[in-house]
């Protein structure tokens, strides 16, 4: 399976990575905080992620990793 992860005491909860999602699986998570005050992303269902890295390439603080299955 596919992961993808966030570092989310760096993510600043900008969305770029949400807006880019071709298979709108990622979210800003409204229950959570971080240290900084941001709600960070998240993704909603794992098993859909196709690791294609949009969310990575957008995102401008390189807090998402892309693992692909091989």
């Amino acid at each position: 399976m596919n992961r993808l992860t966030f570092n989310t005491e760096r993510c600043k909860g900008c969305g770029l990575c949400v807006t880019v999602c071709p298979k709108q699986i990622l979210e800003l998570d409204v229950h959570q905080l971080n240290s900084k005050g941001y709600h960070p992303a998240r993704i909603t269902d794992q098993e859909k992620c196709i690791a294609c890295a949009m969310c990575a390439t957008m995102c401008p603080d390189c807090v998402i990793k892309v693992e692909k299955d091989v």
